[in-house]
């Protein structure tokens, strides 16, 4: 596990937008990564008129956008406030800035993600997990949830989650019966998505979410753990049955843990990540079993940035400047979070 510690500073402080700024998300969570710099000017977008980063954080201006017209509006709020570099907030801010990449650099904008052919394999769990497996990476059994007789590939109980679509755990079930398992499936199904399945890893030896930070070059900066607290409600999204789902809000403990980031770093390196990655598992034996790897910033970035490990000021400062980071130590402890509240009179709204 390691840090960041910078020896330089760009010459002057460095606009940047974010893309969907809604309450408790992503991109809050990177505004204040930036804001604990202390060397942007931040700026920030969201299509919806009550999402609480247009309200609730100082940043310099927010814009509220069109969903009809989205990448022109975000181009229009970039070039209003000088903001060369954007990243995305969220999930669907991601997916649609990543399909104009090529119109935001013709309007002098870069978007700051992970290379896109990595960002592509995870878009679809069923074969990033079939890559996984390829490339030698330990991993839950997993597979197409499309008849009963699937469920004796992974075993029970078990996990059926979409093959897309599931950050902050959503429509993640525990099943513990073939029925159940197949009437979780039939929900997904319904809305249009592939169920899979994946095999239940238990909690006795942790639930860790690993950050890795990985330069454009491939050269590795790092990476920080975080031992998942599971005995908060904010935390988990199912307990019962001899089961727990976490919830897509993580805190815990950050400390030492080597040779679980080792192995982190391993996953970065095997996937060809060319920037932030974030990996969600549970250890067994030892071993580090992903069930979850999003190659993006992740929602508890601004813990690991207390912790000592910003690794979006990181990436930012290397992209900008050319900044080499230095190695340093993290400081160890338990990070906890929790919900803010803001009130908005209804003539204030955006």
């Amino acid at each position: 596990m390691s840090a960041v510690n910078h020896t330089g500073s760009m010459n002057s402080p460095v606009r940047v937008m974010i893309a969907g700024i809604g309450g408790a998300s992503l991109g809050t969570e990177i505004y204040k990564c930036l804001q604990l710099a202390g060397c942007y000017r931040i700026y920030g977008c969201d299509v919806s008129e009550t999402a609480y980063g247009l309200y609730g954080y100082d940043f310099i201006t927010g814009y509220r956008i069109s969903r009809d017209n989205y990448i022109h509006d975000v181009i229009e709020a970039c070039h209003n406030s000088d903001a060369a570099w954007i990243i995305p907030g969220g999930e669907q801010p991601a997916a649609l800035l990543a399909a104009a990449t090529g119109a935001l650099a013709a309007e002098g904008i870069r978007l700051i993600a992970n290379d896109s052919a990595v960002v592509s394999m995870f878009s679809d769990k069923e074969a990033a997990f079939s890559r996984l497996a390829e490339l030698g990476i330990p991993i839950p059994r997993t597979t197409a949830l499309l008849r009963s007789e699937d469920i004796e590939i992974v075993g029970l109980p078990c996990i059926v989650k979409p093959a897309t679509g599931t950050g902050g755990s959503a429509s993640v079930f525990f099943a513990d019966s073939i029925d159940e398992a197949m009437v979780y499936a039939g929900f997904i199904r319904s809305s249009g998505n592939t169920a899979l399945a994946q095999e239940y890893i238990d909690i006795s030896e942790g639930e860790f979410t690993i950050g890795v930070l990985s330069l454009p070059d491939g050269g590795m900066v790092g990476s920080i753990a975080l031992r998942r607290a599971l005995d908060a409600k904010l935390s988990v999204s199912y307990r019962g049955r001899g089961g727990l789902v976490s919830s897509g809000y993580s805190q815990g403990f950050i400390g030492e843990f080597p040779d679980l980031c080792s192995q982190a770093e391993r996953i970065a390196t095997a996937i060809g990540s060319r920037g932030p990655v974030n990996i969600q598992g549970r250890v067994r034996d030892g071993v580090l079993l992903p069930f979850e790897i999003n190659p993006r910033f992740s929602a508890s970035t601004y813990l690991r940035a207390l912790a000592g490990f910003n690794e979006v000021d990181i990436l930012l400062r290397h992209l900008v400047s050319g900044e080499i980071p230095a190695l340093s130590t993290i400081k160890p402890g338990w990070y906890l979070r929790s919900l803010t509240e803001i009130y908005v009179p209804e003539n204030q709204l955006k």
